[in-house]
Formats: structure tokens, sequence, C-alpha cells
């Protein structure tokens, strides 16, 4: 099992605001907080985001390292309602043209992408 992920992040309030809706609307909870960071916990996961000091760069899912997160997300419907609503959230969707078909015929998700960069893969089942 995952114990935890930690995302460094430019800007931790639009992280915030894009990471924190969504995992709340998932069902995670804020787990710790401190000046430059926050976290949200479901079972015994919890996943980071910190704006750290000895960030280098902006994040490039392209390069080597974290390409995106794959979060379970309920039914088809509840895919559907948590892709409408992400676009009000920070989020937009990538390869509209394929949604929800992205990861191939027999895959039901939504795949999101944020203003620094991060994806997230919201899958159905």
């Amino acid at each position: 099992m995952l114990h935890h992920v930690e995302l460094w992040v430019p800007d931790l309030p639009r992280a915030e605001a894009t990471f924190g809706w969504l995992f709340t609307e998932l069902g995670w909870t804020e787990h710790q907080r401190w000046n430059v960071g926050v976290s949200w916990k479901l079972d015994h996961t919890y996943v980071v985001v910190e704006q750290s000091p000895a960030l280098t760069g902006p994040h490039d899912r392209m390069k080597a390292g974290l390409n995106h997160l794959a979060l379970h997300a309920g039914t088809r419907d509840d895919v559907d309602r948590l892709t409408e609503a992400a676009q009000h959230h920070g989020w937009h969707l990538m390869f509209a043209d394929e949604h929800p078909f992205a990861g191939g015929e027999d895959h039901y998700a939504a795949f999101l992408e944020n203003e620094d960069g991060f994806e997230v893969e919201l899958v159905a089942g």
C-alpha cells in the first residue's frame, strides 16, 4: 500500500485550490498543515503539497519523475460530475477529443491538468 506522495509546487495557494478541492470531493480529509504545505489523507495514504524553498524549477510531467496521479473516482457518473466541476476549480480537461476513453476503450477516466502542469486521472470503477 502506498504510504504518501509529496508534490513540490511553485504556488501553495494555487495548488491548495486545485488539489484541495479535488481531494475533498473524493472523500479525502485535511491531514496536516504548516506554513508552506498541506496534506490530505484517505485511509492510510496521504498526499502532501508543499512550496519548498529548495524547488529548482517548474514541474514538467514529460520529464523523468511523476507523470500523473491516478485516483479512484467512483462510478462513471461520478467521473462525469467531477470532470465538469473540476473545470471551475483550476483544472482543464486533457485529450478532450478522446474523453472519456483517452486511456482506451475499456478505461473510463478523465485526465485533468492544473495551471502548474500537474496531471490527475480520475478513474471510474
